[in-house]
């Protein structure tokens, strides 16, 4: 089975460090007298703004990354406007445009959707967020709780899809009323769809609504069972899907320089910023966050970055101090290879602190590595000589 690699923009802001930048009173911390950051290079952070941007869109198109994922929130930049600006930036790469379905009319995300894959060439595909922070989504003034927030965003998808047919169309449901969805022209080709989520109800939507179901980095076990109940799911729906995994990677020539680099990613932590991340993922309503809440509780008793595997090369360190993606493949270029091959998926969504650099060493190590196993199809397929 070949395999399709995407990177990750950073639009909350980037650097040398895992502190989350989507709350930025941790970074503040940074500037104080006893932070581990004073001094060092890791206390830059670098802005998102659009040069910067441009600068790993172009990096991983020169790689040979198929997209980049353009993430949601309240604390990064608009992903359907920085997507539009790189589009203009880049030639082949693919835009996995991330957007909340609650907030939004889905006929308007249909249009946008439509108009950004006619401006890019055909080079837009959609991640649909559905869960997460109840408190970063009442920012935004929804206050829908989470089981509901799943079926609203069935009728949502139900409504995008029927607005992108060439026929107007209807739809009358719990939480929309439209007569006559359309957009201005069916997109070419019509967008894929990535969307993921554990709970019950966000399977049940996967298996109707999406192309591509999203896992986080969990051991190969957990997420080949959660492969087994969704693709049951969308067969009972008369569907086939695609599957893919969101995870960090730490790939060095050989594997003590990549633990080590791991390591330093936790020695430059205030220990403050356990404390704050420690809250944040015990007030999520994600279910993979919930694990992660665990491996910090397991690393405060025991201050060893090692215990932090949560499977041989999988490393939960990322998680105890940041929410979203909590796992990285940590290893040698041929290891995270080997890793990589462990997981039955189709697609692989990946980041790495700062993301320009481990683009670099991923694109130029790893990369090159998957394609003499033959799990890449052919350079040309990529745009680019493998690691050239």
């Amino acid at each position: 089975m070949t395999i399709r690699l995407h990177w990750y923009l950073p639009t909350s802001g980037d650097g040398r460090t895992i502190s989350d930048r989507a709350f930025p009173e941790l970074d503040a911390k940074a500037s104080v007298g006893h932070s581990p950051l004073t001094g060092t290079a890791a206390a830059v952070a670098r802005t998102p703004d659009i040069e910067y941007m441009a600068q790993i869109a172009r990096s991983a198109e020169q790689l040979g990354f198929e997209a980049v994922l353009t993430p949601t929130g309240v604390w990064c930049e608009d992903a359907w406007l920085m997507s539009a600006a790189l589009a203009r930036e880049t030639r082949r790469l693919k835009f996995i445009v991330a957007f909340r379905p609650g907030l939004t009319s889905p006929v308007l995300a249909a249009q946008q959707a439509s108009t950004l894959q006619r401006l890019s060439g055909g080079r837009v595909l959609l991640n649909v967020v559905t869960g997460g922070h109840s408190d970063e989504l009442r920012r935004f003034g929804d206050h829908v709780p989470h089981d509901e927030r799943y079926a609203r965003c069935d009728e949502f998808l139900d409504i995008v899809r029927g607005a992108w047919d060439e026929k107007p169309y209807d739809f009358t449901g719990t939480y929309y009323n439209v007569s006559g969805a359309t957009v201005f022209a069916r997109p070419d080709p019509v967008p894929d769809i990535y969307f993921g989520g554990s709970s019950a109800p966000a399977l049940e939507v996967a298996a109707r609504r999406a192309d591509v179901y999203l896992s986080f980095g969990e051991p190969p076990p957990q997420i080949a069972e959660k492969i087994d109940r969704v693709r049951c799911l969308a067969a009972g729906q008369g569907r086939t899907l695609r599957f893919g995994m969101r995870a960090h990677v730490i790939t060095r020539d050989r594997s003590e320089d990549a633990w080590a680099a791991a390591e330093r990613l936790l020695e430059l932590a205030d220990p403050e910023e356990f404390a704050s991340a420690e809250h944040t993922l015990a007030v999520s309503e994600s279910v993979g966050q919930r694990r992660q809440q665990e491996l910090l509780a397991s690393y405060r008793r025991t201050r060893d970055p090692q215990d932090l595997q949560v499977y041989p090369g999988l490393w939960g360190g990322i998680g105890l101090l940041r929410g979203g993606a909590g796992t990285a493949m940590v290893g040698s270029h041929a290891q995270v290879a080997d890793l990589i091959e462990d997981y039955a998926v189709d697609e692989f969504i990946l980041s790495g602190y700062p993301h320009l650099e481990e683009a670099y060493w991923f694109g130029e190590g790893v990369l090159p590595e998957l394609h003499r196993r033959g799990r890449l199809g052919t350079p040309e397929d990529h745009g680019r000589r493998p690691g050239g």
